[in-house]
């Protein structure tokens, strides 16, 4: 039997098996443009992997699609709260981690939900 303290909070981000694209919006409403890819989430944020990172208190709006099997594409506004620059901290990849700004909240328990079905 597993301890309450044992188990990972939900909040701790999940490894997606395939990364999901990120697309930044445009808010003049041109065609979002390709920003990078996904490689975890959670319901506060997520990690993205781009060789440009951008710089930490920019805030942007992205478009990506649930990790499956969740259904659907979410748009939100998100903040870079750090960025790892290409080539500095090998072997880790180059990127950054966002924050959820205004992520609906049934999103954001779809992926509590998906999250703790994971574990």
């Amino acid at each position: 039997m597993t301890n309450e303290t044992d188990r990972p909070k939900a909040d701790l981000r999940k490894s997606l098996r395939s990364p999901l694209i990120i697309q930044k919006v445009h808010i003049d409403g041109e065609r979002p443009a390709f920003f990078g890819y996904s490689k975890n989430i959670s319901k506060s944020g997520m990690f993205i992997a781009t060789t440009n990172p951008i710089q930490p208190g920019e805030q942007i709006n992205l478009e990506f699609p649930l990790p499956v099997p969740l259904k659907g594409t979410v748009r939100c506004l998100c903040e870079v709260i750090w960025k790892r620059p290409h080539g500095t901290h090998l072997p880790f990849e180059p990127g950054m981690g966002m924050k959820f700004i205004d992520m609906p909240e049934d999103v954001s328990d779809q992926l509590d939900d998906w999250i703790k079905e994971q574990l």
